[in-house]
This record gives C-alpha cells, sequence and structure tokens, in this order.
C-alpha cells in the first residue's frame, strides 16, 4: 500500500505543477506534530479512485475467492459439464459467498481503521495500517508455515523474526500458493466419486462390447443424479465456508 500510495503521488506531481497556480494548494502534503505526512482531501480522493483499479486483484488474491473459484470449476469439469453453470454464475457464487465469509474480516477493518478515520480520528497513513491487521491475521490463519518459509528465504529478509512480521509482498504470493494446494486437494476429493462412476460406465461398456459409445454420455446422467441425491451444491458450499474455520 505503501509503494501504491508513492506511485501515486509521482503521477500525480506533474499535473500539479501544470495546473493553475490557484488550484495547486488543494492537493498538498503536509507533516502533523508527530512527523507523520498527511495528504490533502483532494489528493486522497485521487489516490482511493485510481486504487480501486486494484479491487480486483484485492478480491481474488488477498480473500477466499481463489479457493472457491477453482473448487467450482474442478466441480464443473468432474461432472462433465462444460459450460453449466456458466463462468458468470460461478464466479457469482463465488462472490457472494467471499463476502459471507469475509464478512468478520471486513467488520473489524471497518471498526479499526474505516469509522475512526471517516470520523477524523486516524489519518490515512494510520488507517491503512490498522486495515492490513485483521487482513493479515486472516492470510496467516490459512498460510502454510512451509510456503510462508520459501518466500521469505527466496526474498532474503532476515529482519523477520515472526510470521506476524512478514510484510503484504511475501505474505500475499505465500497466501495464495497455499490457497492453490488447498484449491487442488478439495477439489481431488470431489473428482474421486466421479471418476469411479466413469470407470465403471466405461468397463460396462466395453463388456457389451459397446466400444464405439462415448462413456461420457452415459455416465453424464448418472453423475448428474449422484450429484442432485446427496445435495451436493449444500455440501460443496458448507465444505469451502467450513474450511475457513479460523476466519
Amino acid at each position: 500500500m505503501r509503494v501504491l500510495l508513492t506511485l501515486m503521488l509521482l503521477l500525480a506531481a506533474p499535473l500539479a505543477l501544470a495546473a493553475d497556480p490557484l488550484s495547486i494548494p488543494a492537493i498538498t502534503l503536509g507533516t502533523n506534530a508527530a512527523g507523520a505526512q498527511e495528504y490533502s482531501v483532494s489528493l486522497q480522493i485521487l489516490l482511493i479512485m485510481t486504487a480501486l483499479s486494484f479491487i480486483p486483484a484485492f478480491v481474488m488474491l488477498m480473500t477466499s475467492f481463489t479457493r472457491i473459484i477453482i473448487v467450482f470449476s474442478i466441480l464443473r469439469q468432474a461432472l462433465g459439464l462444460q459450460q453449466t453453470p456458466s463462468n458468470q454464475i460461478l464466479t457469482g457464487m463465488a462472490l457472494f459467498l467471499t463476502l459471507f465469509i469475509m464478512a468478520p474480516v471486513f467488520d473489524k477493518v471497518n471498526q479499526q481503521a474505516l469509522q475512526p478515520y471517516l470520523a477524523e480520528k486516524l489519518t490515512a497513513q494510520d488507517a491503512i495500517d490498522k486495515a492490513q491487521g485483521p487482513i493479515k491475521d486472516f492470510m496467516l490463519s490459512q498460510t502454510r508455515s512451509s510456503d510462508l518459509e520459501l518466500f521469505m528465504r527466496l526474498s532474503k529478509r532476515t529482519d523477520i523474526a515472526t510470521p506476524d512480521q512478514a510484510p503484504l509482498t511475501i505474505l500475499v504470493p505465500a497466501f495464495v500458493t497455499s490457497e492453490l494446494k488447498t484449491a487442488f486437494q478439495i477439489g481431488f476429493m470431489i473428482f474421486i466419486p466421479f471418476l469411479i462412476i466413469d470407470l465403471v460406465v466405461a468397463s460396462v461398456l466395453m463388456a457389451m462390447g459397446m466400444m464405439m459409445l462415448s462413456p461420457l454420455i452415459i455416465s453424464l446422467p448418472f453423475k448428474i443424479m449422484l450429484f442432485v441425491l446427496v445435495d451436493g451444491w449444500a455440501l460443496i458450499i458448507g465444505t469451502l465456508a467450513s474450511s475457513f474455520g479460523g476466519v
């Protein structure tokens, strides 16, 4: 976040210099009594509007979205359905399930950072630091220590004593790596029963001499029927939600 703020300041500086001198004071940087920098309201709005373009990356890489959408995609592949449910439906389901799972984290961010900032009890920089706390706690609870150690070793940082001190530049890739591994583990367990149905149907067709008939055509109704009978969507969604039990 600090790198983002610095980049935005560098981009905004030429515009401020080229503007009318009467409008320059609207975009100012100041230093308070504690020595921290404060930004004018106009500059804060500019930075916030620019940061909105990073929301998709934030949703995909710093929340539960990655695990959910991968499991849904593997489920659709296991069923043998190429376009049903559609990508839009799967993405919408994953997005709202992410909001449900991340609601406690967002509530903490709202209480600890957003509301004090709106009440002018915190500066922009302090609000950013406060907002990172709940998000980092969530990612640390879902990140494997081996993955975190891998990126700490690759970064060659020797000043990090505990996982809590890991910056987002190290924590985010470690979190994403852990989420990918967990998602594929869940997807593997989902794939097994449908694979067994495919093998049984293929064996029966071969025994009957119907080798020219695709087993997928015969097994698809049975897989859909099995998924519906066991209330598959409720099981999958419940499993995904409970897998983030530490939130």
